[in-house]
């Protein structure tokens, strides 16, 4: 019985849709020439062949492919983080221009090496994005740059169309599944972002099937909807290799679609909820839709 726990069959409704075309293709190539990382590769992202070839939508890694945090449900690598490249933002930039994106997300490694944690890369690389690229919207996600308010302004000032900081589990299960991070610090992160700025959309991201119960999940959207987030995304989480945390849970398509009717409810401005969900799963569109709300 044990052994059924630890290794669930994954469900019909998992399967993946590939599409390979020039998009796709074209924009890997552009990846590899402009010594860019892109977490829909390395977090293995279910939606990447979606999102390339379909959406015209990416989201990029910046501050290098290392981690210096270890959470237990992330495949980017963790260790010594690589020197700061201040050539990035101006490549991501090029990039985002020849692709012809219409939305980007740019995310980062956590970088607990870094005073500011990298806030003033992320903002250079935003508002080179916006000078290259003036109707392609641009969605940040970074981590909690350790919770200073001075850190989250640096990013705030030159103004994303979004700020995503994501919550990622519900509040009991967080010390085993995330390093460093905790609860009420993405909280304080995503309050103050909101009192930096309050025209800018705020979002957060959860993932289940890490063992919470439904009653955990609605405490995460009242603890968020506590500090103004507009846009919440709801993901099955999968596990990425053996080493990482074991799936206790296939939530059905059924459930989420009861929970994206919760959150709606709940007063959130919009909400993606679906075993393949995952924090920026048609960003594009929830730019839209917050704007419009």
């Amino acid at each position: 019985m044990a052994k059924q726990e630890e290794y669930l069959r994954k469900p019909e409704w998992l399967k993946i849709k590939l599409n390979t075309n020039e998009s796709y293709t074209g924009l890997k190539k552009l990846m590899r020439e402009k010594r860019l990382h892109t977490v829909c590769e390395e977090a293995r992202c279910p939606n990447i062949h979606e999102c390339w070839a379909e959406r015209k939508t990416a989201t990029f890694m910046i501050l290098g492919d290392v981690c210096t945090r270890a959470c237990r449900f992330c495949a980017v690598k963790t260790g010594l983080p690589n020197e700061l490249d201040w050539g990035e933002p101006e490549r991501l930039a090029e990039s985002v221009q020849v692709m012809g994106l219409r939305h980007v997300v740019i995310t980062a490694v956590a970088r607990d090496d870094l005073k500011d944690g990298g806030a003033a890369v992320f903002a250079e690389t935003v508002r080179k994005v916006r000078e290259l690229n003036p109707d392609t919207s641009i969605e940040v996600l970074p981590s909690d740059m350790g919770g200073k308010e001075e850190n989250v302004s640096t990013l705030i000032e030159a103004k994303p169309d979004i700020f995503n900081h994501n919550i990622e589990t519900v509040r009991s299960l967080t010390p085993r599944v995330r390093a460093r991070a905790t609860y009420d610090r993405t909280l304080g992160v995503l309050k103050t972002s909101k009192e930096l700025n309050p025209s800018i959309p705020t979002k957060s991201s959860l993932m289940i099937g890490l063992g919470e119960t439904k009653e955990e999940i609605l405490e995460v959207m009242d603890d968020l909807r506590s500090v103004d987030v507009d846009i919440m995304t709801i993901g099955q989480y999968l596990q990425p290799t053996k080493s990482h945390l074991k799936i206790k849970k296939y939530w059905t398509p059924e459930e989420f679609a009861e929970l994206k009717e919760i959150a709606l409810e709940k007063g959130f401005k919009h909400c993606e909820a679906g075993p393949l969900v995952r924090s920026s799963y048609h960003a594009d569109e929830q730019v839209n839709a917050a704007a419009k709300a």
